[in-house]
């Protein structure tokens, strides 16, 4: 695919860019209790954030989110972050929710749709801003994007199946069989490789599906597609992720090129993806958060679908696969090295 046809697949998924479309709409309500409290004492503000697991993608989200708010004059002294990880233990996450509701923060954030999930479904008068949700909607946590209820907004990283798949075509062309990694504990990376088996079967291609319920079954599953599939495709999946050298470095022994659906999917090995930077994810969330420290209602808040901004692609992986890269597709590719190096 020439420069031209790589700046489409970019332009398809930047054209919906909203960035802060987070323009407050309208005044506050009883679910402005945070920002009321904020204004008549000298306290700072509580910000829970809650996940399921940590993963370099959460990681990164966690930080953008956290560096945007000290950026905003919502740093020490003003506002105390509580993190909690529930080390990808479910009933531990309940737990962890439970306690942010115990502690009547100001305002929880959570980050991805099983904190989400389990946040929202306690029901509190906590505000919830979740971070990075395939969808928000389908999770159940809200209702609908342009007008969100369940005291809940954020944002959603719907993954741009069609533009991967071009990608796909263009850096490494003739796939006629993919195989789908993913977790079926996960409602996000189930719609999305529903998504992606829709594009396939449009385009007369083959898949393979492997399903995994926890990480210590990744890297058979991986070696199981090994001589059937001629590319792996990995949808938004914390599991996977937390997983992807072991994916990577089967792989790569058997010379399969990897698209993942994250930037940090692919600093751990994957080979390519079209991805928002989870940095800035978390950032975008974090403004979301200062509109309701602020004064506007959550329901006043949209959710968003932010979306993907850049060509990914793993150098190392590139070296280890043997493939060759046209000047032009350079030119649109942020390289990245293993995060391990």
């Amino acid at each position: 695919m020439k420069k031209s046809m790589l700046k489409k697949i970019l332009s398809a998924t930047v054209l919906t860019s909203m960035l802060f479309g987070l323009a407050a709409c309208g005044g506050g309500s009883n679910q402005n209790a945070g920002a009321d409290n904020a204004a008549e004492n000298s306290e700072p503000l509580k910000v829970g954030i809650v996940q399921l697991i940590d993963n370099g993608a959460f990681e990164d989200m966690r930080d953008g989110f956290i560096a945007e708010l000290e950026a905003k004059g919502y740093g020490e002294g003003k506002v105390e972050i509580i993190h909690k990880n529930a080390q990808g233990d479910s009933t531990n996450l309940n737990t962890i929710c439970q306690e942010m509701v115990d502690s009547d923060v100001d305002l929880v954030a959570t980050i991805g749709t099983p904190a989400s999930q389990a946040m929202v479904a306690l029901e509190s008068d906590i505000p919830v801003i979740f971070i990075s949700v395939g969808n928000p909607v389908g999770a159940g946590i809200i209702t609908e994007m342009e007008h969100p209820d369940k005291n809940a907004t954020g944002t959603s990283n719907a993954i741009p199946i069609n533009e991967i798949f071009e990608l796909s075509d263009s850096l490494t062309p003739g796939m006629q069989t993919y195989g789908l990694l993913y977790c079926t504990n996960e409602v996000n990376s189930v719609t999305t490789v529903e998504n992606a088996k829709k594009y396939l079967d449009e385009q007369g291609l083959s898949y393979m599906e492997k399903i995994v319920t926890n990480s210590s079954e990744v890297q058979q599953a991986a070696q199981s597609l090994v001589g059937s599939v001629d590319a792996i495709f990995v949808p938004n999946d914390s599991v996977i992720q937390a997983a992807m050298p072991l994916v990577a470095e089967v792989a790569r022994d058997a010379k399969i090129p990897v698209y993942g659906s994250s930037a940090v999917m692919v600093d751990s090995g994957a080979f390519a993806t079209v991805a928002i930077t989870d940095t800035e994810i978390g950032a975008i969330s974090a403004d979301m958060a200062i509109q309701y420290l602020e004064g506007t209602a959550i329901a006043d808040i949209p959710a968003l679908v932010v979306p993907a901004n850049a060509i990914v692609v793993n150098e190392d992986t590139v070296e280890a696969l043997g493939i060759t890269l046209t000047d032009d597709q350079k030119a649109e590719i942020t390289f990245v090295r293993d995060s391990a190096n």
